[in-house]
């Protein structure tokens, strides 16, 4: 997988082996994060009946940590600026570890939202300061295959995490699930702190800079398309469980099977996304949004046999799986920061999520899991035809 090229730095990075083992743990804390957010989607059902409250409600547990790490990703990048960024990743890797066993404890429904909010700071922190890091853990030359190693931790969350997690919540119960990721957070901390050297700020990212870079044409696309596909993702996948459960009629087990096939196809998104859109980030980034369209639109259709419903989960999984790197590639082009960038991009991702679940659970509590299918496939053909109108307008990626 390629990504837009890295930042030029100064200072040499650590020596190669190390910086592969540093590498390997940004990666591990980037997977413990997106596991602890998106797993509440393979437990929805059960955590809401353990709590006796609504699917739609239960989605909050999706909504929470999304405008938290919206508001955090600027936030925790800009007044940290002059401290290590090493600290920092531990810092964060540590509260995620306190919020995934907070979860596992709680008493109320409330105390796991308090959960999630830790869960948002995590990933605005986090992601903002790792997500551009790989030019500073390897040589120059290795930063594109490092990125390309740090962003697979997205799929790999879904396609490894999401499932492993729902497993062992249906066979354990959700709060064995969370117990696990919070000693899976511990075992990265000790990672981090083993591997990654003292990275002292180079270019502290300051506030005018994300005004100047939100002025730009271009990063305004960025906003609209990563706007519409991550709502249109998120509104109808939070709740996918509750589909294969009403219309489908799968079974738990069946679930589980499904949305590792779901993962492995995001798995392959992500690396065939990730080997064009550097080469043709509009074309490539509409591609991804007409297949989520598709596989959303027809899932109420042909979703009612499981045969249908893995094929279109596999075509939406896919699609879905190039774009975070489809997203931040888009930004870094607009941009002259890399942490700039990264701040951008996780505070729009990540606000959308929000948006997304929180829209998803007032219609599904309204009206069907059917019909947030069909709207989040009327929402990702919208993306589809922005990325389009970048390319037919012809607008210079930097002003």
């Amino acid at each position: 997988m390629h990504t837009a090229a890295p930042p030029r730095v100064t200072g040499n990075p650590p020596a190669s082996r190390t910086s592969w083992f540093a590498v390997a743990a940004v990666t591990a804390g980037i997977f413990a994060i997106v596991t602890t957010e998106i797993l509440p989607i393979g437990l929805l059902t059960s955590i809401g009946s353990g709590f006796a409250v609504s699917d739609g409600m239960a989605g909050l547990m999706m909504t929470m940590p999304g405008f938290v790490a919206a508001i955090a990703a600027p936030l925790v990048t800009v007044t940290t600026a002059r401290l290590d960024r090493r600290a920092m990743l531990c810092t964060c890797i540590l509260l995620l570890a306190v919020a995934n066993l907070l979860a596992a404890a709680a008493s109320d429904y409330w105390l796991l939202l308090v959960s999630r909010v830790l869960v948002g700071v995590t990933i605005g922190g986090f992601w903002s300061i790792g997500a551009g890091l790989a030019s500073r853990l390897v040589p120059a030359a290795s930063a594109g295959r490092a990125t390309a190693v740090i962003f697979s931790a997205v799929p790999l969350g879904s396609v490894l995490g999401v499932p492993a997690g729902t497993f062992i919540g249906e066979t354990a119960g959700w709060r064995t699930a969370f117990v696990a990721l919070g000693v899976l957070s511990i075992a990265v901390l000790a990672a981090l702190l083993l591997t990654v050297p003292a990275l002292p700020p180079e270019r502290p990212t300051r506030t005018a800079e994300l005004r100047a870079l939100l002025r730009g044409t271009s990063t305004r696309f960025a906003l609209a398309i990563t706007v519409l596909i991550v709502a249109a993702h998120f509104g109808a996948y939070t709740y996918v469980t509750p589909f294969l459960e009403d219309v489908t009629k799968a079974g738990s087990g069946t679930i589980t099977v499904v949305l590792l096939v779901y993962g492995a196809a995001g798995v392959v998104g992500n690396l065939v996304c990730g080997s064009t859109v550097s080469r043709h980030p509009r074309a490539t980034f509409a591609a991804v949004a007409a297949a989520v369209a598709a596989g959303t639109l027809l899932l109420p259709v042909l979703g009612q046999g499981i045969g249908g419903a893995v094929a279109l989960l596999a075509l939406w999984g896919l699609a879905y799986g190039g774009v975070p790197v489809c997203s931040q590639t888009w930004f870094a082009k607009a941009s002259h920061s890399a942490e700039a960038a990264s701040v951008l991009f996780t505070a729009s991702f990540q606000a959308t999520i929000a948006m997304g679940a929180l829209a998803g659970g007032i219609v599904v509590d309204r009206s069907s899991p059917s019909t947030v299918m069909t709207l989040g496939g009327v929402i990702a053909a919208l993306a589809a035809l922005v990325a389009c109108a970048h390319y037919v307008k012809r607008v210079p990626w930097q002003a």
